[in-house]
Formats: structure tokens, C-alpha cells, sequence
């Protein structure tokens, strides 16, 4: 494959397009070198800026990986930045060096609202599949890289423009460039994992077969196309939950998670999870038959690792994180007939209309002085419709109606004089019903 048909290829993807803002992670090695040519190329090089850590590991080695760069930055009239983080004495070198770089991209890219793309080959890409598959017993091992995934801070994208490339590809780009690149001899030793799974295990592979390295990328590619159909099916079933005024955050009942396959019950929980936390829950599947055994009956909890528990109430499950506070109730406010009123992230309605025997409707004339929506208090009451004019405590028309205890003050509650007209979603006042002398109503909703 020669540089235009590789340039050629980047284009078609759309992982770097002309006037797209990128910054490029830049390490001065042959992928990097290859990518940042790439997209000075594709985007342009006003847009496209390049961002090298030195973690100073490797002493005057580091420095000349820098001075490189920053020579590379300004034969190709991209901007150049440097991070030098101060070096971690123990614990897991590359991923402190991982954690570093990222933390760094997201934050240039945040301020320059650009994509962030890094150098990772298809080379890289069988590397990462055999390693996850020795170290992490999942089905995302087998999944490999994703080509566009979003960024941890929320801004832009990490894309992979190279992924259908092999470093032999991306040596051979350099060289037809007249780009010289620097090589990291720590790479070629065995004090790293993914170093030995490069010289030992995926060579040990290719001599068993030599297109073993293809086999296993073909393999990766079959999965995610299968993993889009799994995703779809776990959206429908959490999609088939409760849609109210409540923001509970993503659910499933227990019902449901406790008929479903296996399988398909573990990728449920992890998706709850994995929401959850903003990111991926390693282990979280493998408590889905613990969580489906959560009790129906008042309220159980199940700490799932992580930093996040399982909470069954009312027969539904959710997964929130461990220091969840219940919700805090938002500001009361005086609610103009006709008018609306935002309460929290509700809004709250009033409409004027014709009679009608339906929950929210009230009787105009029975509405003597202003409307103020609240939040629920202890020892609130109401005679709600349907029992003869009988009181009841809000706490237990709430336990009736399965409202759960961290969401009951984001319920709005209406009242008229200090006496409680409308709970959303929960009842209406007798005493304000719409009768046959009614001339005039007024609808009571929220959304």
C-alpha cells in the first residue's frame, strides 16, 4: 500500500475531515510520526496541533524524543505542546503514562473543541485483543479498539484513523514521506506485558499459523457487528421501563432481568452500570444473577463493586453510585390560572378547559386563592379521589403508588391555601374534583 491509498483511505472514514480541529498524540515513534502527516494532510495543519509528553523515563533519550517532535511541529506548521509530568516512583508505569497523556489531550481538546487521535494500528489493535484476552475474562476483549469512542471529559471524540493500518503500513508511509521517526528502546524488552505479548505470544501465533494476526482482527470485526445487534436488544428492554415525571435514571424490573437469558441478563446489568459510572464497570456482569435476586419487597440493596449498588424497589432495579443523595426539593413557586411554573427540571401546568372526570382536572370554582407548588412534607395529607373523602398520609399514597424515597421530593405537589389539591402522578383531591355543576375546569400536568 503506498501513502495515497492510505490518505485515500483516512478520507473515506471521516475520522479526519478538512476544518476539523484534532489534536494529535505525538510520541515521536513511526505510528505517531505517520498520523500526524496524516491528518495535517486530511484536516489541514491550522486545525490539527500535537501534543508530546516527556516523562522524562528515559533521560537524555526523553529529551531528544521532545526536541524531535517539536522540529516535526514546525517542518508540518502544526502547533506543539509539551506536558512534563513530574515521574511516578511505583506502582503500574504505563498506566500512570496513559492516564497522564489522556488527561492532558482532553483537556487541550475541550479548550480547542477538537477531536483527539492517537496513532493505534491494526498491529496495535491484535496486541490489545490477545492481551485483554489473557487478562480480562470478557466479552469487550474480544472487541478490541473502536476506531471513534467518546472522550472521558465529554469533549469531542478519540478517533483512530490508522486502525486498518499495520505498522509496516505506517513505517513505509514515513519512509516514502522523507519522515524520520524515533525509536523507544524500552518497546523491545520484557518488562512490560504488552511487550511480551508482541515478541512472544503473537509470534508464537503466527508461527502456528501466519495469518493468524488477520484471523484475529476478522474475528474482532464479526464480534462488534454482533455486539450492535446485543446493544439493540438491551436498549429495548431498558427502553421498555418507566417513563414519568420522575428522574430515576435507567430501569428494569425485576420481573423482566429474571426472565431473560443469562447472557443477555449479565450485558443488562453492565450497561446499568456502566451508565451509571460514566464509563466501563469491569466485573459489573458477573452479579446480574445476584441483582435479579434482590427482593421484591420494600427496599434492597446489593453494593456491586466500583463504587455503585444495585437498588431494587417496588419490584424495579436500578444502579446508582454509592454516595447517591436523595434528590433535594427544588424551590416552591406560585403557579398563575392559566400559567406554568418551572419546579426543578419540571414543568409544571395550569390550563383552563372544558369538565372532565380524569386525574389533573379540577373544578375552577373550587380554586379560591393562589396555587404554590411544593415539595411533600412529613405529616402532609389529602382525601384523595376514590375514597369517600377518607385522609390519607402523602407517605402512604406515595408507598402505594411505588414512588421511591430518593425521588418523592422532585414530586411536585399543588396546593391551594395551604390544602393539597394535586400530587403529580399520584392523586387528585376530592374535595376539588370536577362535578355536574362544574362550568369550568382547569388541567393540572407536568412534564
Amino acid at each position: 500500500m503506498n501513502e495515497h491509498e492510505m490518505l485515500a483511505r483516512v478520507r473515506a472514514e471521516d475520522l479526519l475531515a478538512p476544518g476539523r480541529p484534532v489534536v494529535v498524540l505525538l510520541s515521536g515513534g513511526r505510528d505517531s510520526t505517520c498520523l500526524l502527516d496524516v491528518a495535517v494532510q486530511a484536516a489541514g495543519p491550522e486545525v490539527v496541533g500535537a501534543l508530546h509528553v516527556n516523562y522524562g523515563l528515559r533521560g537524555a533519550a526523553s529529551d531528544e524524543d521532545e526536541r524531535h517532535c517539536g522540529e516535526l511541529c514546525r517542518r508540518l506548521g502544526v502547533a506543539f505542546e509539551v506536558r512534563r509530568p513530574a515521574p511516578r516512583a511505583r506502582g503500574n508505569m504505563q498506566d500512570w503514562a496513559r492516564g497522564v497523556r489522556y488527561r492532558a489531550a482532553d483537556e487541550l481538546a475541550r479548550t480547542r473543541s477538537a477531536d483527539v487521535a492517537a496513532g493505534h494500528t491494526a498491529t496495535d489493535q491484535v496486541e490489545t485483543i490477545l492481551y485483554r484476552l489473557a487478562s480480562s475474562p470478557s466479552r469487550r476483549a474480544l472487541l478490541g479498539m473502536r476506531p471513534r469512542a467518546p472522550l472521558a471529559g465529554g469533549a469531542g471524540s478519540l478517533v483512530r484513523p490508522l486502525l486498518g493500518f499495520t505498522r509496516e503500513d505506517t513505517g513505509a508511509y514515513c519512509e516514502a514521506q522523507g519522515l524520520a521517526w524515533r525509536e523507544d528502546e524500552s518497546n523491545a524488552t520484557g518488562a512490560y506485558a504488552r511487550n511480551r505479548v508482541r515478541s512472544g505470544l503473537l509470534a508464537a501465533l503466527s508461527e502456528v499459523h501466519p495469518g493468524a494476526p488477520g484471523n484475529v482482527l476478522a474475528l474482532a470485526e464479526l464480534l462488534r457487528a454482533e455486539a450492535e445487534v446485543l446493544d439493540g436488544l438491551v436498549e429495548d428492554i431498558l427502553g421498555a421501563g418507566r417513563e414519568d415525571i420522575l428522574e430515576a435514571g435507567r430501569e428494569v424490573t425485576l420481573e423482566t432481568l429474571r426472565a431473560l437469558p443469562a447472557a443477555l441478563r449479565r450485558l443488562v446489568v453492565q450497561r446499568l452500570a456502566d451508565q451509571a459510572a460514566g464509563g466501563v464497570v469491569p466485573g459489573a456482569a458477573r452479579r446480574a444473577d445476584e441483582v435479579a435476586a434482590l427482593s421484591e419487597r420494600g427496599t434492597a440493596m446489593l453494593d456491586i463493586g466500583g463504587g455503585l449498588r444495585a437498588v431494587a424497589q417496588y419490584g424495579c432495579v436500578r444502579i446508582l453510585p454509592l454516595d447517591t443523595p436523595a434528590a433535594p426539593p427544588p424551590e416552591h413557586a406560585v403557579l398563575a390560572i392559566p400559567g406554568s411554573v418551572a419546579f426543578g427540571s419540571l414543568k409544571v401546568r395550569c390550563e383552563l378547559g372544558a369538565p372532565a372526570r380524569e386525574p389533573g382536572v379540577i373544578d375552577r370554582a373550587a380554586l379560591t386563592g393562589t396555587l404554590l407548588v411544593r415539595s411533600w412534607r412529613a405529616g402532609d395529607r389529602m382525601a384523595p379521589l376514590g375514597l369517600g373523602g377518607r385522609s390519607k398520609r402523602l407517605q402512604d399514597l406515595f408507598t402505594a403508588r411505588r414512588v421511591p424515597r430518593l425521588e418523592r421530593a422532585r414530586v411536585p405537589v399543588v396546593e391551594c391555601d395551604g390544602e393539597i389539591v394535586w400530587v403529580a402522578g399520584v392523586a387528585t383531591s376530592e374535595r376539588f374534583k370536577v362535578t355536574d355543576s362544574t362550568r369550568e375546569a382547569v388541567l393540572l400536568s407536568c412534564s
